[in-house]
C-alpha cells in the first residue's frame, strides 16, 4: 500500500529551539494512527510541523509522494491537509452554519453530513461560535476541517478540558470518521487506551524523539510500555 504521508529525519521547533529531533513516521491511506506522550515531548509540535507553524530545521515531508515541508500553510491545506487545533480556531462572530460553510469545499462531507455526525451543531445551527459550550466549539472545529474534504485530518488534544459526557460522544464521532469513513488522520489524545481502540498504528514520542512505534492492538496491551512513557496502566 503506498504510502499517504511520509516524515523522514524531521527536525524542527520555534525560533532557536529545536523540539523534534530526526522524527521518523508515516500513515497508509484509510488509516488512524496515535500520536502520544508525555506532555511537552513534542506531539503538538509534529502537528504544527505538518500544518507548517514551526521553524523546518531538516527532514522530509511528503504527502502523496510530493514535499510539502517548503510550503506555506494555506499550499498544504489545499493538498489535503485537515487540521483541528486546540485552539479550535473556529469564527467566534458566525453562526455555526456560517463557519461551516464559510470554509466548504466540494466532496463527501457537507454541511448536512456534519449535521449528521454531530446534531448538536444543527441544534444550534443559528448560534454564534461565541454562544457555543466548549464541546461544541470543538464539533464545530472538526465540522470545519471536514467540509475542507482533507486526505488526511490532523486532531490536536480534541477532547481536552470537556465533560466526560462529551468525550464519549466525541470520541464516538472519531471513531465513525476513522472506521466508518476511513478517513485517515492522526490524533493527539490524553485518553490513551480509548484511543488505541480506533487507532490502527501508534507512534510514542519522548523528548521529541520516536520512542515507540507499533500496531496500537499491541501497545494497548503492553502494560509496561504504557507506564514508562505514559505514566498508565492497562486501564485509565
Amino acid at each position: 500500500m503506498a504510502e499517504l504521508l511520509r516524515i523522514e529525519s524531521l527536525s524542527a521547533g520555534y525560533g532557536k529551539a529545536t523540539v523534534l529531533h530526526s522524527v521518523n513516521l508515516s500513515v497508509e491511506p484509510g488509516t488512524a494512527v496515535a500520536l502520544l506522550g508525555r506532555n511537552g515531548v513534542g506531539k503538538t509540535t509534529t502537528l504544527n510541523t505538518i500544518v507548517g507553524l514551526t521553524r523546518y530545521r531538516s527532514g522530509s515531508i511528503r504527502l502523496q509522494g510530493t514535499a510539502i515541508q517548503g510550503m506555506p500553510p494555506e499550499r498544504r491545506v489545499e493538498a489535503g491537509i485537515g487540521w483541528v487545533p486546540q485552539e479550535r480556531g473556529i469564527f467566534r462572530s458566525l453562526t455555526v452554519e456560517e463557519n461551516i460553510t464559510a470554509v466548504a469545499r466540494p466532496g463527501r462531507w457537507t454541511l448536512s453530513a456534519v449535521y449528521d455526525l454531530f446534531p448538536r451543531l444543527k441544534e444550534r445551527r443559528s448560534n454564534l461560535g461565541n454562544q457555543l459550550s466548549g464541546g461544541e466549539q470543538q464539533m464545530l472545529s472538526i465540522g470545519r476541517a471536514l467540509v475542507l474534504n482533507p486526505i488526511l485530518l490532523l486532531l490536536d488534544e480534541p477532547t481536552e478540558g470537556l465533560a466526560p459526557i462529551i468525550v464519549e460522544e466525541l470520541l464516538a464521532a472519531i471513531r465513525r470518521i476513522v472506521r466508518g469513513e476511513g478517513l485517515a488522520a492522526i490524533i493527539v489524545e490524553q485518553h490513551a487506551q480509548q484511543l488505541l481502540a480506533i487507532t490502527d498504528k501508534a507512534i510514542i514520542l519522548d523528548r521529541g524523539s520516536v520512542a515507540y512505534s507499533g500496531d496500537s492492538s499491541r501497545l494497548a496491551e503492553d502494560r509496561q510500555t504504557l507506564g514508562k512513557f505514559l505514566g498508565v496502566g492497562t486501564t485509565e
